[in-house]
């Protein structure tokens, strides 16, 4: 698992890419917040995560747990979820908004641009 990205993985970078075109400038994985979000939009207080839908436990089918050592991917992927959750939890107690975007809804851009401009146009 040590050569697993945590880092500008596929599914971000194309965030990365589709946020800046839209015009908006933030910061990357600002370690003082917890969780260290991928994005960080600090004049908007908003913050966003892109998941992987496997390593963060999503309800889809890139998110199935491997039908080999089971007990130890279903602890694995509990785990983080439970930090994930807790860091989120954090984060809104410091009064940040934040949008997790899943690694499977990245496929339709209208879509994502759509929710992204939402998001951060939002009050």
């Amino acid at each position: 698992m040590a050569l697993v990205k945590s880092k500008n993985t596929k599914p971000e970078m194309l965030v990365r890419r589709l946020v800046h075109r839209m015009g908006y400038r933030y910061r990357l994985h600002k370690s003082d917040l917890p969780g260290k979000p991928d994005l960080v939009f600090v004049s908007r207080k908003k913050i966003i995560f892109v998941n992987g839908c496997f390593w963060h436990g999503h309800n889809c089918h890139l998110g199935r747990i491997p039908k080999s050592r089971i007990e130890f991917w279903t602890n694995k992927i509990t785990g983080n979820i439970n930090r994930d959750n807790k860091n989120i939890e954090k984060l809104r107690t410091l009064g940040w908004s934040i949008l997790l975007l899943w690694e499977c809804e990245l496929k339709n851009r209208e879509y994502l641009t759509h929710i992204v401009s939402d998001f951060l146009n939002d009050g």
